[in-house]
């Protein structure tokens, strides 16, 4: 792609300030592309929040906004990379040393996961059907010291048809139909993976799939019939971001489960087609969620609950309510709170700990003790028939402080107001 330097030299000169501004104030002419500056100026500026590497790299080019904004962000492309050089491991473990190792992207999309994951591999390929993304590719890859890499605008079926086995392949489904609206269902995407599956499977050992962190990861486990062996629910900063399948060609009744959100990761076996309750008591289960006996429920009397935790949004994702309480003898405070209690600090709990300082129930009396003194407050509501807004006017609370309260229903039924500080 062929760029003007005093392009090149406006864009490095405007891309901290305001793109609005720049565009009302630029003066054409000059040689200056100034809609292609202007698009690079937003770029940077969403890349340096998202991708901060590639954002200190000089000289890349950045595509248009929907692109940007469907990429992995740095911190999901690293992981994939890192869970690529673990699962290669693996499988070389048995194999030749000396056997070179390839990667193919058959959605390389702005290529952000290839570039983190290429680097594992001796070799990598690129697909992507849309040619102005090649452009690109072409042109950032050499930047980001990825000679190895080659660069294929085809139709991903097409090229996996024609590929010569691999190592891995990595997909990452478009999750827009031809409207751009986003579609969630596998079938519904692009390229059709499930359909794809046994091909994939020639092709490759294993296959990497990214898919929507909306999907029901316990169907989707389903509908590959035993051939995922891992699922990765990736958050951060308490968002659930991507869903991440690993299929493998021999069967598995009971794939590894990883919950991550940042720094804090917790691996599981699931059992599918039954759940074990925190007694170790199996459940048939049709939503995926563990399910909790009502023996482990509240085990622990009111009285002496003194530190709360709320599971971060990947261990709330995955369901596995019944692993965290057996693993880190943490207590429901109801079936369906999603709030867990302890009488002794927990250390490594996946997800956020808090201080009790009061309990109450919805008694007027019970609440003023409870509350006494307090202006502001954060809160947060668990199967509880106030929401947060209709609680916050009960109360007369403004929002903010270092207070936090959380509302939900016991096991007796019973709907409490904790009153918290955050560890």
């Amino acid at each position: 792609m062929e760029i003007s330097e005093s392009t090149w030299a406006f864009i490095a000169k405007h891309r901290c300030e305001d793109v609005r501004d720049v565009a009302l104030h630029a003066k054409r002419g000059d040689g200056i592309d100034l809609s292609f500056a202007l698009e690079q100026i937003a770029g940077w500026q969403r890349a340096s929040v998202k991708l901060p590497d590639w954002a200190a790299c000089d000289g890349l080019i950045f595509p248009p906004q929907v692109p940007m904004e469907q990429c992995s962000s740095q911190f999901t492309a690293q992981y994939k990379a890192r869970l690529a050089q673990h699962l290669l491991e693996n499988q070389l473990a048995d194999a030749d040393a000396s056997d070179s190792t390839s990667l193919v992207d058959l959605t390389g999309g702005f290529g952000v996961d290839f570039s983190y994951m290429a680097r594992v591999f001796d070799h990598a390929t690129y697909v992507e059907r849309q040619s102005n993304l090649c452009d690109i590719a072409r042109h950032n890859f050499p930047l980001l010291a990825l000679a190895h890499a080659e660069v294929i605008n085809d139709d991903s079926t097409a090229v996996l048809r024609q590929l010569a086995p691999v190592s891995m392949i990595f997909l990452d489904p478009a999750r827009r139909d031809d409207h751009g609206s986003r579609t969630y269902a596998i079938a519904d995407c692009t390229p059709d993976v499930l359909a794809l599956q046994d091909l994939l499977l020639v092709k490759a050992p294993l296959v990497m799939v990214k898919l929507s962190p909306m999907l029901d990861w316990h169907k989707t486990v389903n509908d590959f019939a035993g051939a995922v062996h891992e699922v990765h629910i990736i958050s951060t900063g308490n968002e659930c971001k991507e869903l991440l399948l690993v299929l493998e060609r021999e069967r598995c009744a009971a794939p590894r489960v990883v919950c991550v959100n940042d720094e804090q990761i917790l691996e599981y076996e699931a059992n599918h087609g039954s759940t074990e309750d925190a007694d170790g008591i199996a459940h048939a289960s049709s939503d995926g969620e563990e399910p909790l006996a009502g023996t482990r429920t509240g085990a622990i009397g009111a009285d002496r609950w003194q530190y709360l935790y709320e599971p971060n949004a990947s261990i709330m994702k995955a369901g596995c309510f019944a692993v965290i309480s057996q693993r880190f003898d943490v207590h429901p405070i109801g079936p369906n709170s999603h709030l867990f209690v302890s009488a002794k600090p927990v250390d490594g709990f996946p997800g956020r700990s808090f201080a009790i300082e009061s309990i109450a129930t919805m008694n007027k009396r019970e609440l003023k003790q409870a509350l006494a003194g307090l202006t502001h407050a954060n809160i947060a509501v668990r199967n509880f028939p106030l929401s947060v807004a209709q609680l916050r006017n009960k109360l007369k609370l403004k929002d903010g402080g270092h207070t936090y309260l959380f509302a939900t229903t016991d096991a007796q039924g019973r709907h409490l107001v904790l009153r918290t500080q955050k560890q």
